[in-house]
């Protein structure tokens, strides 16, 4: 088991080294939640539609640990973006098929060899903005969307709180999705 670790953390170091993420492309998708959820659950725009929806008071938001809500939300907004990051990159796909491969862990073996002409031809395939985006709303409609309303549906919410809460999440992790891609 041990040998097997090892070749793990040697495959990650060595033959992945051009798919680790530019930590401050991540950390800046992290922030995109709580940037859009300042504009989007702002009482002027869909605030109080969404208290009104989901049954939260003006007395019930003034007893939150606002400190602990918005950190939180950026620890798992970066967990998100992790997430993310497998989908909206698709070369670092190719290392997880090939993980088990010896060969792959030697720049001089015929692999080796092939992993990298394979990054110095394709590494920059799909990384745009748009592309990152377009993966970003799809996880929001075929994740988060059903993932919300099934929560809804238990908690009696209607469509409204759907609504206001999966918009909210799709344009976040469109934006998320967008920043990975071009910049992650």
């Amino acid at each position: 088991m041990k040998n097997r670790a090892a070749k793990c953390i040697y495959y990650l170091t060595i033959n992945a080294l051009q798919m680790i993420p530019n930590w401050f492309a991540m950390i800046g998708a992290a922030l995109v939640p709580l940037i859009i959820g300042a504009v989007w659950y702002n009482p002027k725009v869909l605030g109080t539609a969404w208290m009104n929806a989901s049954g939260v008071t003006e007395e019930k938001m003034k007893g939150a640990n606002m400190g602990l809500i918005f950190g939180l939300t950026l620890l798992f907004s970066f967990f998100i973006s992790l997430a993310l990051y497998s989908i909206v990159i698709h070369q670092g796909h190719v290392y997880s098929l090939l993980a088990n491969e010896t060969s792959a862990n030697d720049p001089t073996s015929e692999l080796g060899k092939w992993l990298a002409d394979f990054n110095n031809r394709f590494g920059g395939s799909f990384r745009t903005f748009k592309h990152g985006a377009f993966h970003g709303v799809i996880a929001g409609i075929l994740f988060a969307l059903p993932v919300l309303t099934v929560n809804a549906l238990f908690e009696r919410q209607g469509f409204k709180y759907i609504a206001i809460n999966a918009g909210y999440w799709i344009i976040s992790l469109a934006l998320m999705g967008g920043i990975i891609c071009q910049w992650g």
